[in-house]
C-alpha cells in the first residue's frame, strides 16, 4: 500500500528538481530554452513556397519498394568489441554503438509512426531490422530531444521494461516525458549543455552538447524541454551524435574542444531552404563533419519516414555527390548491417536498388 505515494513523492521531488536545474541554466531565457544562435522555424513569407513544394514531389518522398536490409536477431550481436567501434543503424536517427566494451542506443524509435497516435500520421517505410526485445544488453540509451520521431512513448517504457537496469541519458527538462511514463526517476540523467555524466563504470563519458533545433510534443509545450547533441568520449575512441538540428558555428567549437572524432553521426533528411536554420540538410553535414574534425560521417535521421518534402533518397544522393566533389569520408550501411570501423565493407550506393528508383 506504500508502493504509490513513495513513487508519487519521488515523482515530485524530481520534478521540482528538474524545474530548478532548468529555470537556472543559461540556455533558459523568457521561459524557453534558447537556441546557441537566434533561430527562426521558417523563413518568413515562404509559406505558399513550401505548400507548392509539397504538392510537387508526391509519390517521390515514400520509396517505391522496401528498402535492402540486412535481418537481425539477438544472436547476431557477439560481446561488445573491447577497441574497434562497432554500429548498426536502425533506421531514422536510431543507432546501436558499441564502443570500448559498451552498447550505447541513440534515440530509440520502434514505432509504425512517428506521431501521437498509432493510427494516423508518417508511418515507416518498412519494419526495423531487429525486433525490440532481441535488443542486446545495453549500458546506456541516449535521447536528444523529445519530438516523437526521436523519442517515443512505447519504445521506451518497453525498454524499460525489457532492460531493467539500463539509464535514460536526457537534456534538461526531457526525463518529465519518462517519469509521467512511469520510468524510476532513479535512471534519467538529464545534463544540461557541457555538463558531463558517464556510463556506471566510467568506461565513457557522455557530454551533451549544444545543438540548432527546437522542442515540444504538441501546441502548447514548444521549447519548454532542451535539446542536444551528444559526445562519446572513451580512452580511445571519440563519437559524436548530432541528433536533430541546423549548421550552427558551434560544431567547430565541439571539434576543437572535443576532436578529432572517429565518427560524426549527423542528420541529412527533412531539409528544405525554408527551414534550413533548425535542419542541416547533406551540404551542411560535410561543412559540420569537417569542423567536427571527424573521419566518418554516418548520415542519419532520413530513410524511415517521411517528413520532408523532397523525394525520399534525394539526401543520400546529394551527400554522396558532395563528398565525391568536396571530400569527406562516409559510411552508409544498409539497415541493420553491423559495421566495425576498422573493417569497413565496401562502399555501395544500395538506394539504387529500390526498385522502381528514380521513377
Amino acid at each position: 500500500m506504500q508502493a504509490e505515494p513513495e513513487r508519487r513523492h519521488r515523482l515530485d521531488s524530481a520534478d521540482s528538481r528538474r524545474r530548478e536545474r532548468i529555470q537556472h541554466s543559461p540556455n533558459f531565457r523568457a521561459g524557453i530554452c534558447q537556441n546557441p544562435v537566434p533561430t527562426t522555424m521558417m523563413v518568413p513569407g515562404k509559406t505558399a513556397e513550401v505548400a507548392r513544394d509539397w504538392l510537387a514531389n508526391g509519390k517521390l518522398r515514400v520509396p517505391p519498394a522496401p528498402l535492402p536490409a540486412v535481418s537481425l536477431t539477438g544472436e547476431s550481436f557477439a560481446a561488445p568489441a573491447a577497441d574497434d567501434p562497432r554500429l548498426v543503424w536502425f533506421g531514422h536517427s536510431t543507432v546501436l554503438l558499441e564502443m570500448e566494451g559498451q552498447r550505447l542506443l541513440f534515440d530509440p524509435i520502434w514505432a509504425n509512426r512517428s506521431s501521437p497516435a498509432q493510427w494516423v500520421g508518417p508511418a515507416r517505410f518498412q519494419p526495423p531490422p531487429l525486433p525490440l526485445e532481441q535488443l542486446p544488453e545495453l549500458t546506456a540509451v541516449v535521447i536528444s530531444h523529445d519530438h516523437y520521431d526521436h523519442l517515443d512513448k512505447d519504445t521506451i517504457r518497453n525498454l524499460a521494461e525489457m532492460q531493467p537496469r539500463v539509464p535514460f541519458h536526457l537534456p534538461l527538462g526531457v526525463g518529465a516525458h519518462l517519469e509521467k511514463w512511469g520510468i524510476d526517476p532513479e535512471r534519467v540523467r538529464e545534463s544540461d549543455w557541457w555538463e558531463e555524466t558517464a556510463t556506471a563504470d566510467g568506461a565513457l563519458r557522455l557530454i551533451a552538447a549544444p545543438a540548432r533545433h527546437f522542442s515540444g510534443r504538441s501546441l502548447f509545450d514548444r521549447n519548454r524541454t532542451q535539446w542536444a547533441s551528444w559526445i562519446v568520449a572513451g580512452r580511445s575512441h571519440r563519437v559524436y551524435f548530432g541528433g536533430d538540428g541546423g549548421y550552427h558555428p558551434g560544431f567547430a567549437d565541439i571539434g576543437d574542444r572535443f576532436g578529432p572524432f572517429d565518427l560524426a553521426m549527423l542528420e541529412i533528411g527533412a531539409h528544405h531552404p525554408n527551414w534550413g536554420q533548425i535542419h542541416l540538410g547533406p551540404e551542411k553535414a560535410l561543412l559540420a563533419q569537417r569542423e567536427l574534425r571527424s573521419r566518418y560521417l554516418l548520415p542519419i535521421h532520413w530513410g524511415t519516414f517521411c517528413l520532408a518534402l523532397h523525394p525520399w533518397d534525394e539526401p543520400i544522393t546529394q551527400l554522396v555527390a558532395g563528398a565525391r566533389q568536396n571530400g569527406g569520408e562516409l559510411l552508409t550501411p544498409r539497415l541493420g548491417q553491423i559495421i566495425a570501423l576498422n573493417e569497413l565493407p565496401a562502399f555501395a550506393d544500395w538506394w539504387t536498388e529500390v526498385d522502381g528508383h528514380g521513377e
